[in-house]
């Protein structure tokens, strides 16, 4: 992207103010922001955000890594993970509440798919932790919602913000746009 994804100006936050704005309107109890890159600036930016952190000291490691290391800071009482990813900082506190609730009725391994097209944030029952701390470092989720396929609850969702990655420059400008009505103030 030629940026630092996290801390882009989204509307009146940043990326990753939005990201937990949103998880926190969910009643989400407990959210743990795996830093790598750039680890200082996060944990200075999000110093009042009452949120816990996990180290990812290889940034350039396949997600399962980061995974990992965020379930290994999630508190043992905890039932449910939600995956969000920083680069879908639209994701509205509704639909998360969505996925949340398809899990309180007993799915306990479900995707949010927006047309047909799977995204993020994915909830995983902690039934799960152990298999999670391992994933296949390649195929990382894929690898372990395919070896569930019989358990994984497609949840069709009305946000197109799920399937949304912020991928490249034009992506963030985009969804920017389309979010706020008005292009990103300058960096």
């Amino acid at each position: 992207m030629g940026a630092f994804k996290p801390l882009l100006p989204f509307g009146d936050q940043t990326v990753i103010e939005s990201c937990i704005a949103n998880l926190r309107a969910s009643e989400v109890d407990e959210i743990v922001v795996v830093v790598g890159h750039r680890a200082d600036e996060v944990r200075e930016h999000l110093k009042e955000a009452n949120v816990r952190f996990a180290v990812n000291s290889d940034p350039e490691s396949a997600m399962g890594v980061s995974i990992a290391r965020g379930i290994e800071e999630v508190s043992d009482d905890a039932k449910a993970l939600l995956i969000a990813l920083v680069d879908h900082p639209a994701v509205q506190s509704e639909t998360i509440k969505q996925v949340i609730e398809e899990w309180k009725n007993g799915a306990q391994l479900i995707q949010p798919e927006f047309k047909g097209r799977g995204g993020h944030p994915v909830l995983i029952d902690l039934k799960h932790r152990d298999e999670l701390l391992y994933l296949d470092p390649q195929r990382g989720l894929r690898a372990f919602f395919g070896a569930h396929r019989n358990d994984v609850r497609l949840l069709p969702v009305d946000s197109p913000y799920v399937a949304r990655d912020m991928d490249t420059w034009e992506d963030y400008q985009r969804l920017h746009l389309e979010v706020f009505g008005r292009p990103p103030k300058p960096i």
